[in-house]
Order: structure tokens, then sequence, then C-alpha cells
């Protein structure tokens, strides 16, 4: 074997050294250490040829300075790499061409196709049922602190504290529907004015997408997969968190959306429409077998007779109605509480007691649920299938109408969402398939802006149907809602450099996910639900503590930003001991002291070991240690 340079070999046979594009010039191939070498026999007529192999291109060895972009340009492609869901299309699967098969064969493909299908269905069916029983499970265990939280109206005249309390109820009762109409019930009973309620519809936008991330979750026996659907989940939360922190500012100084949408309502408030909840037809038979709710109902009188600064406030009735179960009652002609005729109607539990069960079974039935989902897909987008669906989703539209193919793919999440009358089940829906790379996060993007606009026309469509004495208030919050939303996509998606913050911050999170998994539940816990409590916590003691410690935060979180960027771009102008964050405790700039404790304390555990894979393997795929 006759290992030549760049101009060739006489024979006609090329071998090879990757070790080469390592030396510097004048360096010998001897005084490298010996590297595995690949042979390409290749017969060639000119002896300057540049030989190109199937995914390297080397270049002359004689320019060092092109070998080094080259090698630059091989390291950034390895860091992008975990996110190109084409890459998987280079999985290699045994198949068997059509043409090739018998009639047997056909006709057993064709029903293993359709077999497929239809428990695929039949997954997403009792999954979507599984997001009601925990919606509904939430609204048992909390549902009533959520209406006694919103009955404290005074504190929600601080901006940030209507927004945490925003994100907690809507986290307690998992509907921005209920928040949005249990403001509507404050504001018209004149407990609450329009200004402090848009905070609230603010954060009732961070906290219905905790749905979407606890289905990520689903997938976290598999790294891979779990990096990219909790990436797909969380970008959802990076855009309403940039978005809360530019428009909750501004609207607490100006009042930007609350003037537009006075505009905007004008000459509104004697339409009439009709809301009809489409999803609700298809599981209602099903999930009213199970549990039916009455919440709306009893929080709107929770928070009419329960606040202070309500005309209506009566502490007797406020304790009847605290009393009063959540659960649908049913009366027969005379008045008499008889049983309704669904599952829990039939304990006789309370509803805490009913809210933790139906929790764990809805759990279990959503896990089910989605591992089912997850390897039925599998079985189908194998092959030819996954190659074109993918190609076909993750490409954009042809010059010169390329720029307007997120547009698209935005205008199919407020279909999609209008359709199934809930952002969270189409989220949520989607979340599995980033995961196994069908839908890619870039893609992913576009249709939760798109979801987050479907959702306001749910809202609008209910405005529209409500009562006449409350219908231009309530058209006026889901007007809020819309702009809210149309600010936040404007500012974050039609300059690519904007575009690219929530996406880079979601990425960031599904790395850092992959590589220590128990950080998903961590920050489910911290966003959205230390950080709301320990703010409104806060708010209850004194103004002055509460802004205090804003002011500390913010400085802090604004130091660490700054530095850190300095520390990428201008790392020479920063003093020696800044350049790098080791002059802090371990456990305050890295997550291996918490990854080290947290490993010791589940090593017995066999379960937890299960789908793991080598810390190298995941270091050499990140790109980074």
């Amino acid at each position: 074997m006759v290992e030549s340079d760049h101009r060739g070999s006489r024979n006609g046979s090329v071998v090879i050294n990757p070790a080469f594009s390592d030396l510097e010039c004048g360096q010998t191939a001897s005084q490298q250490p010996p590297k595995v070498t690949s042979e390409v026999k290749r017969p060639t007529a000119d002896a300057d040829a540049v030989v190109t192999t199937r995914r390297q291109s080397y270049v002359r060895m004689g320019d060092p300075e092109d070998r080094r972009m080259s090698l630059g340009k091989r390291r950034r492609s390895t860091k992008e790499d975990i996110w190109d869901v084409t890459m998987d299309l280079e999985e290699e699967v045994e198949y068997v061409p059509w043409s090739e098969k018998t009639e047997l064969q056909r006709t057993g493909s064709v029903l293993w196709i359709i077999g497929r299908i239809l428990f695929a269905f039949l997954c997403i069916y009792l999954f979507i049922n599984s997001l009601t029983f925990l919606s509904a499970a939430f609204q048992l265990v909390g549902g009533k602190s959520a209406g006694a939280a919103f009955s404290q109206g005074s504190i929600m005249s601080n901006p940030i504290v209507g927004l945490m309390l925003g994100v907690l109820v809507t986290v307690l009762v998992q509907s921005s529907s209920t928040s949005t109409s249990i403001i509507v019930a404050m504001i018209a009973a004149g407990i609450l004015e329009l200004t402090p309620a848009i905070n609230i519809i603010m954060g009732s936008n961070i906290g219905t997408t905790v749905t979407n991330t606890i289905v990520s979750m689903g997938q976290s026996m598999d790294r891979k997969q779990f990096r990219r659907s909790f990436a797909g989940a969380t970008v959802h939360d990076c855009f309403n968190w940039l978005c809360v922190a530019v428009f909750l500012p501004l609207e607490a100084l100006f009042h930007p959306i609350r003037f537009l949408s006075e505009i905007i309502v004008k000459g509104v408030g004697k339409s009439s429409g009709e809301n009809q909840d489409f999803i609700k037809i298809i599981t209602k038979p099903f999930t009213d077998k199970v549990i039916r709710m009455n919440i709306k109902k009893v929080l709107a009188e929770v928070t009419k007779f329960c606040s202070e600064d309500s005309p209506k406030y009566d502490p007797e009735f406020c304790q009847v109605w605290k009393d009063t179960t959540l659960m649908k009652q049913c009366r027969d002609q005379h008045g008499k509480i008889v049983k309704c005729g669904f599952i829990f109607s039939e304990t006789g539990m309370s509803d805490t007691w009913t809210g933790l069960i139906l929790m764990i079974l809805s759990l279990l039935m959503l896990c089910l649920c989605l591992a089912g989902l997850v390897k039925t897909l599998q079985s189908i987008l194998l092959g030819p299938v996954a190659g074109a669906l993918k190609k076909h989703i993750n490409s954009d539209l042809p010059y010169p109408f390329k720029w307007l193919t997120g547009y698209l793919f935005m205008g199919i999440g407020v279909v999609f969402t209008f359709l199934l009358q809930s952002s969270s089940v189409f989220t949520s829906t989607l979340t599995p398939l980033v995961g196994l790379g069908v839908i890619s996060i870039d893609r992913m993007y576009p249709l939760t802006l798109g979801s987050n606009i479907g959702t306001t026309t749910t809202a609008m469509l209910a405005a529209l149907a409500s009562d006449s004495d409350a219908r231009t208030t309530t058209i006026q919050i889901a007007v809020c809602h819309l702009l809210f939303n149309i600010f936040g996509i404007v500012l974050f998606y039609p300059v690519p450099f904007m575009r690219r913050i929530p996406i880079a911050g979601a990425k960031i999170l599904g790395n850092t996910t992959a590589k220590y998994r128990w950080f998903a539940i961590v920050y489910l816990l911290i966003v959205f639900l230390l950080i709301p409590t320990l703010l409104l916590g806060l708010s209850l003691i004194s103004n002055i503590v509460f802004y205090t410690f804003i002011g500390i935060v913010l400085l802090l979180i604004l130091s660490v930003i700054s530095i850190t960027l300095m520390q990428k771009y201008a790392k020479d102008r920063l003093p020696l001991k800044l350049q790098t964050w080791d002059f802090l405790p371990e456990p305050f700039h890295s997550l291996k002291p918490y990854d080290r404790l947290i490993t010791s304390l589940f090593s017995n555990c066999t379960c937890c070991k299960c789908g793991t894979q080598p810390l190298d393997d995941l270091t050499v795929s990140y790109g980074y240690k």
C-alpha cells in the first residue's frame, strides 16, 4: 500500500490518510503517530486533481489557512447535526420494494399499515382524553385555591403579581379559557379593572404551556428523542417569556394593548355568534362517563362573594361556595341532589381525593398512550415513508416564495388549533413528533405561534356567544389576548436574528435536559410553581421587600448575561479573574455537583438506568464537555 500526497499516485491507487489534514507546513507523515487509513482506488489522468470522498473534500496540504477553515466548518456541522432531522434518513432499514412483493405480501403490508394507522388514531383519541382528565384533576385539587387567589383583587394592581397569578392559576386549572372566564366574571362584577386583567392574561399564556412540557417527559428514556421533544415543548415557553419581558413593562407604562383593544371593540357589543367546541363533540361521550365538571360557575361565585373589593362580598355565601364541589351536581324535580351517572359521582369522595386519584390515572393513561403512539409512529415512519415525510414537512417553498414557508405553517397552526379548540392539545400532539424527528424545532416554532393565535379565536367565538351584558368586556379580553400574541410574533419572527433567540433558548434547554434528565422536573417545578409562589408570597409581605428582591434578581441576571457575552466575544477586555466562571464554587456555575448528588441517591434504582447511554457518547454528540 503506497501513501501518496495530494498529487495522486501513478498506479491509480490513492490512499487517503486523515492525519494529513493535521500536518503543519513542512511536517512529514512519519512525524505523526499512525492513524487508520481508508483506501480509495480511483484511476486518474490528472496528477493535480483533488481527491474528493463521500463526505469530505481534502484541500491542498500546503495551505494551513484553508485546512483550518475546513476543520472549523466540520466542527460547527457536528454541533448542528443533533438538530438536523434529515440526518436520521441515513439509518439503514431493510425494505423490500413493492414490485418484488407477492400478492399475499402486498395484502399483508396494506393491512399492517391500516392497522397501525387505526391504532395511532386510537392512541391520539385516548391521549386527548387523558389531557382532559389531567385538567379536571388539577381543577379538583387546586381549583378553589385559584378562585381564592383571584379574589385578592387589591394585590393584582402590581403587574408582576398579576402575571405570576395568571401563571399559577392556569397551571392549577390547566386551562387558559377557564382563567379568562374568571377574569371576565371579575370585571363584570366590578372586582377587577382591565389593566391588571391584561397582566393575568399574559401569565395564563405562559401557564398553559406546562401541558406539552409534561408530555415531552414521556420520551425521557431516549436521550436523542428527549432532547428534541423537550426543546420542541419549551420553544413555546421561551417565546412567551420573551414577550412578557418586553410587553409587560410597556403595558404597565403606556397601556398600548388596552388602548388598541378599546378602539377595536367599539361597535361590536351587539354582535352575536356561536361557539362550537369541536373536540368535545368527539371526547364528551367518553369523558362524561368518568367525570363532569362545573368549575367555571363555582369559581365565578367564589370570586364574587369572597373578594373584599366586590360589592357582593358576603363571608357566609363565600364559605358556602367554597364548600361546594367542583364536580357537576344533578337534582331531581324536587331539588334533591342525585347521582349524575358518571363514575366519580358514585364514590362520594371529596374533591381533593377525587382529583389525586384522577391525576394518577390520567398520568398513567397519558404515558401509555404516548408510548403506544411513539412506537406506532416509529414503525410506520421508516424507510421511504420517513424520508418523504421529513423532506416535505421540513423543506421550504420554492424560490421566490421561500420566505412564506413559516407563515404558511403558522396558518396551519391557527386552523388546527381552531378545529381542536385547544392550543395545549395541538402542541402536545406535535411534541412526540418533534422527538421522533418528523418535525424539526425550526418548523415547530411557527406552528406554536399559530396555535397562540388560534386559541384566541376560540376565546373570540366564546365572547360572541356570551350574554349581551358581558359581551363587550369578553370581546375586549379576547382582543387583548390576540394583540399580545400578534405583537410577540411581529417582534420575534419576521427578522431572522430575533427568530433565532427563542429557538436557541429551547435548544439550550433541550441539550441540558438530555445531559441531565432530572433537569426537566426541576425546570417544571421552578418555572411554573416555585417562582410564581415565591413572588406572590413576597408581595404579601411588603412592596419594599418585593421590589428590592426583583431589583437584585434583575441586576444579577443582567450582570451574568453581560459577563457571559463578554467572555465569548471580548474576553481580553475582562479582568483575568472574570474571563471564566471558575472563581465561583462549582455549584454556582455547573450542574455537575447536583448531577453527582442525584445520581448517588438513585444509583440503586434499576428503572432509572433504563435507556441510558455512556456519558462520553453524549459529550461527543453535543460537541462540548
